[in-house]
C-alpha cells in the first residue's frame, strides 16, 4: 500500500515539478482546451506540448476524451488529495515546533519583563 502511494505521489510530483506542465494545469483550471489550445501559447511544438499534456495525464491530473478527430483535455484535481495529505503531515508537524517556539519566545519574554 505505502509503494503504491509513494508511486502516485511521484508520478503527481514529477508532472508538478515543471512549469509548462503547471501552466498547463492552471490553464486546465478555467475550462477544457484542445490540446492545439493548450499548445498554441508554449514556446514548443505542438510534438513536444503533446508529451508534457502525457505526462499530466499519466498523473491522473487531466483527463483527455476524444471528440471525433478532436482530442480534449479537462483537469481531474483528485489526485491532488494525495498530495494535500502528504503535506498534512508536515503542516502539522512545523505547526507544533512553531508553537513551541512561540511558547518558549513567550516564557522568555515573561521571565525578562520581572
Amino acid at each position: 500500500m505505502v509503494e503504491r502511494e509513494s508511486a502516485v505521489l511521484d508520478r503527481i510530483f514529477h508532472a508538478l515539478a515543471d512549469p509548462t506542465r503547471r501552466a498547463i494545469l492552471g490553464r486546465l483550471a478555467t475550462r477544457e482546451h484542445t490540446v492545439g489550445e493548450l499548445a498554441e501559447p508554449l514556446p514548443m511544438s505542438l510534438a513536444a506540448a503533446s508529451k508534457h499534456i502525457k505526462v499530466l495525464e499519466d498523473s491522473g491530473l487531466i483527463r483527455r476524451t476524444v471528440r471525433w478527430r478532436t482530442h480534449v483535455c479537462s483537469l481531474n484535481a483528485a489526485p491532488l488529495i494525495a498530495v494535500q495529505k502528504w503535506l498534512g503531515f508536515y503542516e502539522q508537524f512545523w505547526g507544533e515546533r512553531f508553537d513551541a517556539l512561540d511558547h518558549l519566545f513567550r516564557y522568555k519574554k515573561k521571565k525578562s519583563t520581572k
